[in-house]
């Protein structure tokens, strides 16, 4: 079943702020065009410790195009994959924090400058800028498309937020 595209992100939104309150994290979601998050986060308390702030990019073709990543504290990028998936199923989830989102870039990076040793590339706020490649507007393009081999590592990885919230003893 394909979702429409006008629907694909709240759909990816709304299913990361279910898959968080199934593990007793309280998930608020943000509106608007110009937020700076996704979904705000925090431990179901009377005084929770913290909050973090989560952003959320869904796909149901082959990858996640152009994503201009995370970067700052208390953030973390939860990639949704519906493709695939039928009407009844369960999305793939696969959750980076800033940590994993700057190794992400630093590889890719590596592997571009690899194939192509004559292009300028630079990583600005944890987003792949390549100088000598125009967008539409005739600025540097930026973003990074993410393929599924490298995220597949942080499928399902949630310990990571509930780490950060303090809801899981270190060790």
């Amino acid at each position: 079943m394909r979702i429409d595209k006008a629907a694909l992100g709240v759909a990816g939104e709304m299913a990361v702020a279910a898959e968080l309150c199934r593990r007793n994290m309280y998930a608020q979601l943000t509106l608007g065009h110009q937020k700076r998050a996704d979904l705000l986060v925090f431990a179901e308390s009377e005084s929770p410790k913290q909050f973090l702030r989560v952003e959320v990019k869904a796909k149901q073709g082959r990858d996640w195009p152009n994503l201009k990543g995370i970067c700052g504290k208390d953030v973390f990028l939860v990639l949704v994959d519906y493709c695939g998936r039928d009407a009844i199923q369960r999305p793939r989830f696969f959750v980076l924090s800033v940590k994993d989102w700057t190794d992400i870039i630093q590889k890719a990076r590596n592997s571009y400058l690899i194939k192509h040793p004559d292009r300028k590339i630079e990583i600005e706020d944890n987003c792949l800028v390549l100088l000598d490649e125009k967008n539409a507007n005739g600025k540097p393009y930026r973003g990074h498309s993410v393929i599924l081999s490298e995220v597949e590592s942080h499928e399902d990885a949630w310990w990571k937020i509930e780490k950060h919230l303090g809801l899981l003893k270190a060790g």
